[in-house]
C-alpha cells in the first residue's frame, strides 16, 4: 500500500490554462494540452537541461585528453565524476527546497547560472586540484536543474499525458549530448588536445542567455503555485522523513524506497556515460572522429528511447516501465562488454538499443517522482531523492575507474548492470502513480 496520500485535483484549466486537449489531440496533443504557459515552461525546462548535459559530456568527453594533461590515472579520472555527482546530491537537495519555497522558475535560473559559471571556470583549473574543485562546483547547479524543471512541466501537465510530457523533457539530454559530441569532434579536430579540453569548458557559457528568456517568459503553474504559498510547511526535509501512522500516512518509506531507485537508475547511467568514451578509444582503438561516429548510435538510440520511454510510462504504469528497460539495459550493458576484438562493426550497431533502454528508463522518472510528493513538498522530496541516487550511484563510476587497470574498462562496465538489478528490486516499495492529479 502507498504512503503517500493521493493529492487533490485542480481543474484542468487552472492546471494548465488550455483544459484537456490532449484526450484527442494526436501524437503531440501532450504539448497542446499544456496551454500557452506550460509550453513557455516546457521550453524552458527542455533548454536548461539539455544545456546541462552538454555541460556535463564535457568532462567524460575530454577525459583522455585530460588524464595526458595532467598525468592522471584511471582512478583519478573517475574520481572527477564521482565528486561532481556527489556534490550534486547536496545542490539537487537544496535546490528541490528553494524550489518549494520561492518558486520553480527562480530556482531554476539559480542552478542554470550556477553550472555555466563553474564549467567555464574548469577551462582556466592550472591543475589536477583546482580542476576538481569547479567540478565539484559545478555539481551543484547540475543536481538541481532537472528536478526544479521536471517539476515546473509536471505541474502544469495534466495526469493522462503527463508520462509523455516529461519523457520529452528528458530527451532534451540526448541533444545536448549530441551537441557536446559535436562540438568535441569539431574542437578536438582542429585545436590541439593541451587547448582543445579548455575549448571545451569554456562553451559551456552557452547555458547563460537562457536565463535572460527564462526570467521574461517563464511563470509557475497558477494553481500549484497557489496550493504550495497556502502551506506553511512547504520545503521541510523533516515532512518527507515523517514515518506514517495508523490515522496520517507519512512519506518515510517513499524517500527510502526512491532514493534506492534513483541510486540503481543512476548508478547504471554514469557508468556508462562517464566510461563509454574512454572504452571506445582505449579499448577499441578508435580515433576522435571514430568515437563521435559510435556515440551518433548511442545517442541517437538514447533520443528515440526518451520518447518512446516517456509514451510507453503513460501506457503501462510508471512502474512497469522502469522493471521492463532495467531488464533490457542490464542485459545491453553485458551484451556491448563483451563483444570481441575486432568486431566493431557489431559493437556500432549494439550501441543504438544500449543508448535506447538506458534512455527510456529515466522516461517515467520526472513524473513518478512528481506523483509521489504532495504540492507543497514536491521539490523536496524529488530532488532529495533523485539526486541522493545521483550520489551514492557515483560510486558505480569510479569502481570502474579503479577497477579498469585490471579488469579492462569493458569487464568494470558489468557494474552497470547491478545498478539496474537494485533500481528493479526498490519498485516492491513504491505504489503505482498513473494516473494522479497534481494539486
Amino acid at each position: 500500500m502507498s504512503s503517500t496520500p493521493p493529492p487533490q485535483a485542480l481543474p484542468s484549466d487552472a492546471r494548465t490554462g488550455a483544459g484537456e486537449r490532449g484526450a484527442d489531440g494526436g501524437a503531440l496533443g501532450w504539448l497542446h494540452d499544456l496551454g500557452p504557459g506550460g509550453r513557455r515552461a516546457f521550453a524552458g525546462a527542455f533548454g536548461g537541461y539539455a544545456l546541462d548535459s552538454y555541460d556535463y559530456f564535457t568532462l567524460p568527453l575530454s577525459m583522455v585528453a585530460l588524464a595526458a594533461y595532467f598525468g592522471l590515472d584511471s582512478g583519478q579520472t573517475g574520481l572527477f565524476t564521482t565528486v561532481t555527482l556527489v556534490v550534486s546530491a547536496i545542490g539537487g537537495a537544496a535546490a528541490g527546497v528553494f524550489a518549494d519555497r520561492v518558486g520553480r522558475v527562480r530556482a531554476l535560473m539559480i542552478t542554470v547560472i550556477t553550472y555555466a559559471v563553474f564549467t567555464v571556470a574548469c577551462g582556466f583549473a592550472p591543475d589536477y586540484e583546482t580542476l576538481l574543485v569547479f567540478r565539484a562546483l559545478q555539481g551543484l547547479g547540475f543536481g538541481g536543474e532537472w528536478a526544479v524543471g521536471a517539476i515546473l512541466v509536471a505541474e502544469y501537465a495534466s495526469a493522462r499525458n503527463r508520462g509523455r510530457t516529461l519523457g520529452a523533457i528528458q530527451s532534451s539530454w540526448a541533444v545536448g549530448w549530441a551537441l557536446a559530441a559535436l562540438v568535441y569532434t569539431l574542437v578536438f579536430t582542429y585545436v590541439g588536445d593541451d587547448w582543445a579540453w579548455r575549448v571545451m569548458f569554456w562553451t559551456g557559457a552557452l547555458p547563460a542567455l537562457l536565463v535572460v528568456w527564462l526570467r521574461r517568459r517563464v511563470h509557475d503553474a497558477p494553481g500549484a503555485t497557489a496550493v504550495r504559498e497556502r502551506n506553511a510547511r512547504r520545503g521541510s526535509f523533516a515532512a518527507i522523513f515523517r514515518p506514517g501512522t495508523a490515522d496520517a500516512p507519512g512519506l518515510l518509506r517513499t524517500t527510502v524506497f526512491a532514493g534506492l531507485l534513483s541510486t540503481g537508475v543512476q548508478g547504471g547511467y554514469y557508468t556508462l556515460a562517464t566510461w563509454v568514451p574512454t572504452y571506445l578509444k582505449t579499448e577499441r582503438g578508435l580515433s576522435v572522429v571514430g568515437t563521435g561516429g559510435y556515440l551518433t548510435f548511442l545517442i541517437s538510440g538514447a533520443f528515440l528511447g526518451y520518447l518512446t520511454g516517456g509514451y510507453l510510462t503513460d501506457r503501462l504504469g510508471r512502474r512497469r516501465n522502469i522493471w521492463l528497460f532495467a531488464l533490457l539495459s542490464a542485459l545491453c550493458i553485458l551484451a556491448y562488454a563483451n563483444i570481441p576484438s575486432g568486431a566493431n562493426t557489431l559493437l556500432l550497431v549494439l550501441g543504438f538499443p544500449l543508448g535506447f533502454c538506458m534512455s527510456a528508463i529515466f522516461s517515467g522518472f520526472g513524473s513518478f517522482l512528481s506523483e509521489l510528493y504532495p504540492t507543497e513538498v514536491r521539490g523536496t522530496g524529488q530532488g532529495f531523492t533523485y539526486n541522493t541516487g545521483r550520489a551514492v550511484g557515483a560510486v558505480f563510476p569510479t569502481l570502474v575507474g579503479f577497477l579498469a587497470d585490471s579488469w579492462g574498462v569493458g569487464g568494470a562496465l558489468v557494474f552497470g548492470a547491478i545498478g539496474y538489478g537494485i533500481a528493479a528490486l526498490a519498485l516492491f516499495g513504491l505504489p503505482e502513480t498513473r494516473g494522479r492529479e497534481l494539486a
